[in-house]
C-alpha cells in the first residue's frame, strides 16, 4: 500500500516547534512530494527558549487553538527535536560488541567513557566502519527530559507523538527525495531562521557534525502579520547594521566549522562540495548572494526548488523542514 492511499484521519501530522513558530505540514505522496495541507503559527519570545520549553501553560494554550485551527485533532505525529538540544558525535567501540547488545553498552558508557553535557540522555546510533579491533558509530543524544516534555505535552493534547527526528536528516531527505543530492559530495546544510541558524556537515548521506547557533532576537525589531494564507510575513524594520553584524558573525562560525572539518575530522582531506541553504529568515537570499561573495563553495538555496508542490502550489520556503519531516519512513 502506498503513503498516498491512507485515509485522511491516517495520515501522519508533521510538526515542527522552534522558538519563534508552530508549524505542520500533512503529506499527500512522497514521489514527488506534495504536500495536501499546511499551516503557521507565530510563538512570541519567551515561551520555548533555546529549544527548552519555558512556559508550558502559555505553549498548551497556542498549540491548543493550533490543533483546533488545523482539524489535526487525535492525529499521529511526528516531531523534530530541537537543534540546540541535539548532539552528534563519533564514538569508538570494542569491535567484539555485536549489533544487538549495542545499545546496551552505550548506556552503560555514557557518563563513564563516552561524556555528553547533559545526564540521562535518549540516544540512538549509526554504525560507520569496524577494522576488526574497534567500531566507529555516530551517536545522536539529546535530554530525554527535554525531549519527553514535548512528547508528554502533544500526548496531553490528543496527539499521539509516533516519531520523532533531526532537522538536519530531515532537510537532507527532502534534498534526496527530488533528486539534487550527487555521488561522494559532501554537504555543508546552513538552515538559517529567524532566531537561529544550524550547520551540519554531510558525508554522502551521514551527519557528521552539527553545530547550532542563536541570532538575538528583538520582537519590538520586526514586523510580524500574517499572509492571507495565515502564514508569517516578517519584515526587519531596525537598524540594518544589526543584522549586518548578526550575519557576519554567523559567516565567522561557518569559517571555522570549514577549518575544523578540513585540519580535525576530514582524514581523506576531501573539500565541502556543496552549501545547501534553506531556512525561514526574510533575506535567506541576500545571505546566498554574500555567501557566493565569500566562497568559492557553490551555493545552494533549497527554497527555490520549484519540484515541491501542494495543492496550493508550491511549498511555501518555512515549511520545507515540515516536509522533510513528513518524508521519514516514507521511502
Amino acid at each position: 500500500m502506498t503513503f498516498s492511499l491512507f485515509s485522511s484521519k491516517n495520515r501522519i501530522i508533521n510538526l515542527v516547534l522552534n522558538d519563534h513558530s508552530i508549524r505542520y505540514v500533512e503529506l499527500k505522496q512522497a514521489t514527488p512530494p506534495q504536500a495536501q495541507k499546511w499551516g503557521e503559527r507565530f510563538l512570541p519570545p519567551g515561551i520555548i527558549s533555546d529549544g527548552k520549553i519555558a512556559d508550558i501553560d502559555s505553549l498548551a494554550n497556542i498549540l491548543e487553538e493550533c490543533i483546533d485551527e488545523w482539524k489535526i485533532q487525535r492525529r499521529a505525529i511526528r516531531f523534530v527535536v530541537p537543534d540546540q538540544l541535539v548532539i552528534i558525535r563519533k564514538v569508538s567501540v570494542p569491535a567484539e560488541i555485536q549489533d544487538d547488545e549495542m545499545k546496551g553498552y552505550l548506556y552503560l558508557e555514557l557518563g563513564a567513557s563516552i561524556h555528553l553535557p547533559f545526564e540521562e540522555p535518549i540516544f540512538d546510533f549509526y554504525p560507520l566502519t569496524d577494522n576488526g579491533k574497534t567500531k566507529e558509530l555516530l551517536l545522536f543524544a539529546a535530554p530525554e527530559q527535554n525531549v519527553m516534555e514535548y512528547a508528554d505535552l502533544f500526548s496531553s493534547l490528543k496527539l499521539n507523538p509516533v516519531a520523532a527526528d533531526i532537522s538536519p536528516l530531515a532537510l537532507y531527505r527532502l534534498y534526496h527525495t527530488i533528486g539534487h543530492a550527487a555521488q561522494n559530495e559532501i554537504l555543508l546544510t546552513i538552515q538559517f531562521d529567524l532566531t537561529s541558524v544550524n550547520l551540519c556537515i554531510f558525508e554522502g548521506t551521514v551527519p557528521v557534525v552539527m553545530r547550532p547557533f542563536a541570532l538575538p532576537f528583538d520582537l519590538d525589531q520586526w514586523e510580524i502579520r500574517q499572509d492571507s494564507m495565515g502564514l508569517m510575513e516578517c519584515k526587519y524594520k531596525g537598524d540594518a547594521e544589526e543584522l549586518v553584524i548578526q550575519f557576519e558573525d554567523i559567516f565567522k562560525e561557518l569559517t571555522k566549522l570549514l577549518d575544523f572539518y578540513r585540519y580535525n575530522l576530514n582524514i581523506e582531506k576531501r573539500e565541502i562540495t556543496k552549501f545547501l541553504l534553506t531556512g525561514d529568515h526574510p533575506m535567506l537570499q541576500a545571505i546566498a548572494d554574500e555567501m557566493n561573495d565569500r566562497f568559492e563553495i557553490p551555493v545552494e538555496l533549497l527554497s527555490l526548488y520549484s519540484d515541491v508542490k501542494g495543492k496550493s502550489g508550491s511549498v511555501p520556503t518555512n515549511l520545507l523542514l515540515s516536509l522533510g519531516l513528513a518524508l521519514k519512513e516514507v521511502q
